[in-house]
């Protein structure tokens, strides 16, 4: 039997912040974590008593593997000073905390609470690149990594496929990349808030300090061409194709809507929640989109009324470059082996006339894994409210905007649509 999810009543956004993402010696976790929670206080509009918070909804994947340390919930109330509010930590591989926002958003739909505060969090940087290679692997299938296949592999192995479909190129994902680096510049939390330019630029200023030869390269694309800067980590996939070892923390905050205007001025609607689940590689019969991406959008869809036309702007899960090219595809953006069309053709820079990752995304902006999920939303919040600064996308009435979030090699996608109304 078929029937189309509601919420039992609206939730609204009214608050949200994050750290810094990136790799930090000599802070934790919970440093980071205060970072967010003290900037997300400050940003409700009319202000916020920590004590009126009753739930924490925490996304965080593998603290245990990385940091040997479980049960984050209590961890973090007492951080904040929140005992003996309830907290409940929930985990989705790289989905974590988008998993978390839906139960917030569940919880306080069901009229179980009215103010709940939901975060993200990983601290990766203490261990080696492969350790955390390690721990990510564990939220592949074990019919994947038994055999070897790392995250790199497994898409490079649906880039291949992709490229062989549509007669691409690796080539051709020097434009994801482009335009993730330009957006990361104008993102002052961003782990690579620097344009491949100004790489160039860099490596060149370099060599020169060190009396070697100087390098010139004609253009980005040919610095992204050369195997000495941009070396291949897993065929046809390049270091500047895949995103970072990060840490960071983001918090958001969610009202019940009859209660919102008393948060915030301009308060931001969640209009859809979707969330699938998808085969491992050995089992898909189509290595070039992702079931559980095409199911989160349905579920999506059919919740907020809205269809991919409606989607001004959006946050897709850029782990690879690839993956945002056939997220883009799956979300019905564009049609099948379009993707990598329009991001040539600047249709998804944030002057296009579908923005994409206008924080940098993973690729660029970091991935602690625990914190994508929120962190994606949170952009989506500032863009509708008209607070992303720098990066603020030139969309007239800007309404609608769309985080997906992936978890693992594509077991769990989810899709949250939020809508900022009259």
């Amino acid at each position: 039997m078929s029937r189309t999810p509601k919420l039992g009543r609206g939730v609204c956004l009214v608050g949200g912040a994050m750290s810094k993402f990136g790799m930090f010696k000599g802070l934790d976790y919970k440093d980071l974590f205060a970072q967010a929670f003290l900037e997300m206080l400050d940003s409700v509009d009319n202000g916020l008593n920590p004590k009126d918070i009753e739930a924490l909804y925490l996304g965080n994947f593998s603290s245990d593997f990385f940091l040997k340390q479980s049960h984050l919930g209590p961890v973090l109330t007492d951080l904040l000073g929140i005992v003996p509010r309830p907290a409940a930590r929930l985990e989705g591989a790289c989905a974590s905390s988008a998993l978390a926002f839906r139960a917030g958003v569940q919880a306080v739909a069901s009229g179980m609470y009215d103010i709940v505060l939901v975060g993200g969090l990983e601290e990766m940087s203490k261990r080696s690149t492969e350790e955390v290679t390690e721990g990510l692997a564990m939220a592949s299938s074990p019919y994947e990594w038994k055999t070897g296949f790392t995250f790199p592999g497994i898409f490079a192995t649906i880039a291949t496929a992709y490229f062989e479909r549509y007669k691409a190129s690796a080539d051709d994902l020097f434009a994801v990349t482009l335009k993730s680096h330009e957006n990361a510049k104008l993102n002052p939390k961003a782990q690579f808030g620097v344009t491949i330019k100004e790489l160039m630029a860099q490596r060149a200023e370099k060599a020169k300090a060190k009396s070697q030869p100087v390098p010139s390269w004609e253009d980005e694309r040919a610095f992204l061409s050369d195997p000495k800067v941009n070396p291949e980590i897993a065929w046809p996939l390049r270091l500047f194709d895949c995103s970072p070892i990060s840490d960071g923390a983001c918090c958001l905050l969610l009202v019940a809507e009859e209660i919102a205007k008393g948060f915030s001025d301009t308060p931001v609607h969640v209009a859809g929640l979707g969330q699938g689940s998808g085969y491992p590689l050995y089992l898909k019969e189509d290595l070039t989109q992702f079931e559980a991406t095409k199911q989160a959008a349905k579920e999506a869809y059919a919740m907020s009324g809205l269809g991919p036309k409606d989607i001004q702007i959006a946050e897709v899960h850029d782990c690879f470059s690839i993956a945002e090219v056939i997220h883009t595809e799956d979300l019905g953006f564009f049609a099948p082996g379009e993707g990598i069309k329009a991001a040539n053709e600047g249709l998804t820079r944030r002057g296009g006339p579908k923005p994409i990752n206008t924080s940098g995304g993973l690729k660029c902006k970091g991935h602690p894994v625990g914190a994508t999920g929120v962190a994606q939303v949170l952009e989506i919040w500032l863009q509708l409210r008209g607070r992303a600064g720098e990066r603020q996308v030139p969309i007239d009435d800007l309404r609608v905007g769309a985080a997906h979030n992936l978890g693992g090699t594509g077991g769990t996608c989810t899709l949250t649509i939020l809508q900022k109304k009259s």
